[in-house]
C-alpha cells in the first residue's frame, strides 16, 4: 500500500505531443472526438506520443458476497465459482469477445466462497466470501488491503511481461448490491436512485434489494471522505482488487479500462484515495445500471459507448479495444497537412 504515496501525474508533454500529431492529420480539428483524447491520455500514461496497445489483457477479479442471503439475486452464490472457472478456461462471454479483439484473459480468485478446482484460475483469496453488508462490515481492514494489494501486484506482473493496456472485469453474484451502496455513499444519492435490477430482478425483488442497500449504508455508516473505509464496510473483494488495478495502473504507468458499474465503483474508490488515478483510466461504456453515469462523473470521465450494456466480466470494456485500434490507425497512418495541398484547419477561438 505504500506504493500509493508515490503515484505521480501522467506526462503532460506527451499528451501535448499527441495532440499535435492529431492536429497534423488532414481532417477537421478534434473530429475524432473522445477517441482523440483517449489516445492522448494513453500517450501521457506511456510517456510518449508513440502509443502502443498491442499487448492487452483483461483481468477478471472474482469474489462472493454474503449479502446474497438477503434475496437480492436471481441465482445462488455457487454460480460465481462456475463462471470463474469458465472464464479461466476460456469458455465464457469475456473470452468470446477477447478472442475477436486479440486480448488475453486471466481470472483471479480474490474471494470466492469455495475452493475452485481449476489450474488456470489464479488463487489470491483474501477471504471466503464477504460478510452480509446489511448486518455489518463486509471485510476486515486486513482483508480489504490484501485484495487491493493483489490488484496492484497483478498490474506489476503484467507490466513486467509486456502488457500495455489492462481491461478490468469482475465476476461475483450479488455484487451490484454493494456497488449500489458504494454509489449511494460516494454520490450522496438515495438507494432508490442508484439501485438497479442487476441480472434481471422483478419489481418486488428490486424493492427488497433497495431496502438492503439502505440498511447496509445505515448499519455501517461509512464516511464518503474515507474511501478505504467505504470499500471495507460495504464493498467486496473483487471491487477491492479492481481498485488495486486502478491504483496499480497509476503507479506502474499502465492505462486501465473501466468496464461497467461495478468496475466504475472501484474506479471511484481509487479516485477517492488519489484523484490522480483518473489520469490513468479510460471509460469504455456507460452501464445500463442507474449508478453508472454518476460513478464515471465522480472520476471526471465520460464513456464513448452508451448501449445499455450490463453483462459484466469486462465485456463492455473489451468493446473499447476496436475503437482504440481504429483511432490509432488514423493517428498513425492517415495523410497529413504537410503531405497534401489541403489547407490546414485552424482552431476556433
Amino acid at each position: 500500500m505504500n506504493r500509493i504515496k508515490n503515484i505521480v501525474h501522467s506526462d503532460k508533454n506527451a499528451f501535448i505531443s499527441a495532440k499535435k500529431r492529431w492536429d497534423s492529420i488532414a481532417k477537421p480539428l478534434g473530429s475524432f472526438g473522445m477517441l482523440e483524447e483517449m489516445i492522448q491520455k494513453i500517450a501521457a500514461v506511456q510517456g510518449t506520443p508513440d502509443v502502443d496497445i498491442s499487448a492487452r489483457t483483461a483481468v477478471v477479479m472474482c469474489g462472493d458476497h454474503g449479502v446474497v442471503c438477503e434475496g437480492v439475486t436471481q441465482c445462488g452464490q455457487e454460480v460465481t465459482a462456475e463462471c470463474a472457472k469458465a472464464i479461466a478456461e476460456g469458455r465464457s462471454n469475456i473470452n468470446a469477445l477477447a478472442g475477436a479483439y486479440n486480448v488475453d484473459v486471466i481470472a483471479v480468485d480474490v474471494g470466492i466462497a469455495q475452493d475452485v478446482e481449476c489450474d488456470r484460475l489464479i488463487k489470491r483469496k483474501a477471504v471466503y466470501g464477504t460478510q452480509n453488508i446489511a448486518a455489518g462490515s463486509a471485510m476486515t481492514a486486513e482483508q480489504t488491503e490484501n485484495a487491493v494489494v493483489t490488484g496492484m501486484d497483478m498490474v506489476k506482473t503484467l507490466a513486467e511481461s509486456g502488457t500495455k493496456l489492462i481491461v478490468t472485469g469482475e465476476m461475483g453474484i450479488g455484487n451490484t448490491t454493494p456497488t449500489a451502496a458504494i454509489a449511494s455513499v460516494l454520490l450522496g444519492l438515495t438507494p432508490e436512485k442508484v439501485t438497479g435490477r442487476g441480472a434481471g430482478l422483478s419489481t418486488e425483488a428490486l424493492q427488497r434489494k433497495t431496502d438492503v442497500v439502505r440498511r447496509a449504508v445505515k448499519v455501517n455508516s461509512p464516511s464518503p471522505d474515507k474511501p478505504f473505509e467505504v470499500l471495507q464496510k460495504i464493498g467486496g473483494t473483487e471491487i477491492a482488487a479492481m481498485t488495486g488495478l486502478f491504483l496499480g495502473g497509476a503507479y506502474y504507468h499502465v492505462p486501465i479500462v473501466i468496464d461497467g458499474v461495478i468496475s466504475a465503483a472501484a474506479a471511484a474508490i481509487a479516485c477517492g484515495i488519489d484523484p490522480v488515478c483518473s489520469e490513468y483510466m479510460l471509460a469504455s461504456h456507460c452501464s445500463g445500471e442507474p449508478a453508472g453515469e454518476g460513478l464515471l462523473a465522480y472520476c471526471g470521465l465520460k464513456a464513448p459507448i452508451n448501449a445499455g450494456l450490463r453483462l459484466g466480466e469486462g465485456t463492455g470494456g473489451i468493446l473499447l479495444i476496436p475503437l482504440l485500434d481504429g483511432a490509432l490507425a488514423l493517428y498513425n497512418n492517415s495523410h497529413r497537412f504537410d503531405e497534401t495541398n489541403i489547407e490546414r484547419y485552424t482552431e476556433l477561438k
